[in-house]
């Protein structure tokens, strides 16, 4: 998923060049995303990296991701891996660290909080790609 800006269009092209399919969707509203959860077995909250004002990155680390956990419950999705590194402040990242434990915990549903830092990419990904693989079998 890429929210849309000026630059989606390029994210879009190298997401799909690695193989995952990418859309176009935007965080803030929940409704442009649950019907993209057709098939889908586990959700990526990527979010470390988040931009923008202040009150929207803390609502995508605090109330938006609490009502996405919320609604997975009702869909195919098994689980979540959620990026807990980045540039938004450390704070709203144990925030939304904790309601991802919570959940997974209320829901029974697996997750994975990934605390590796963006950068080297290559750790990264396989930081992810493990997290996934956990929800995936679990």
């Amino acid at each position: 998923m890429v929210r849309g800006t000026t630059r989606s269009s390029g994210r879009l092209a190298e997401i799909e060049a690695v193989g995952a399919h990418a859309v176009r969707a935007d965080p803030d509203r929940l409704g442009t995303l649950l019907p993209l959860l057709e098939g889908v077995s586990a959700v990526c909250w990527l979010m470390g990296g988040a931009g923008g004002p202040s009150e929207a990155v803390a609502a995508l680390h605090g109330p938006r991701l609490q009502s996405l956990l919320a609604k997975l419950v009702d869909t195919p999705v098994r689980g979540l891996a959620y990026e807990a590194a980045g540039t938004v402040p450390a704070g709203l990242l144990a925030e939304g660290s904790a309601i991802v434990r919570a959940a997974g915990a209320t829901h029974r549903m697996p997750v994975r909080v990934v605390e590796q830092q963006p950068a080297p990419i290559g750790e990264w990904v396989g930081a992810m790609g493990s997290a996934v693989a956990h929800v995936l079998t679990a």
